[in-house]
């Protein structure tokens, strides 16, 4: 048996009261958990960016198995963006 992590780092600590996050910052060891892990991110990030439809997200690959998914203005509304890092 096989098992495989994900770990999540948020990009801006997320308090009851704070404000949401802007960006999420996935690591993943595994191949087979980045397409649901990218889609949970993206969902979170959905719901922060319908408050005041303003931008879109953008996902980013930083390098294999790391990734940023963030709100960006150059981005438009109701749009996600892939890219990749130099």
């Amino acid at each position: 048996m096989t098992t495989a992590t994900m770990e999540r780092v948020p990009a801006a600590a997320q308090t009851t009261e704070g404000p949401a996050p802007r960006s999420i910052t996935l690591e993943f060891s595994s191949a087979s958990e980045v397409h649901a892990g990218l889609e949970e991110a993206v969902g979170e990030l959905i719901e922060v960016a319908a408050q005041d439809a303003a931008c879109g997200i953008l996902v980013t690959r930083l390098h294999p198995g790391s990734y940023t998914v963030a709100l960006d203005e150059s981005v438009p509304f109701g749009e996600t963006y892939e890219s990749f890092a130099a």
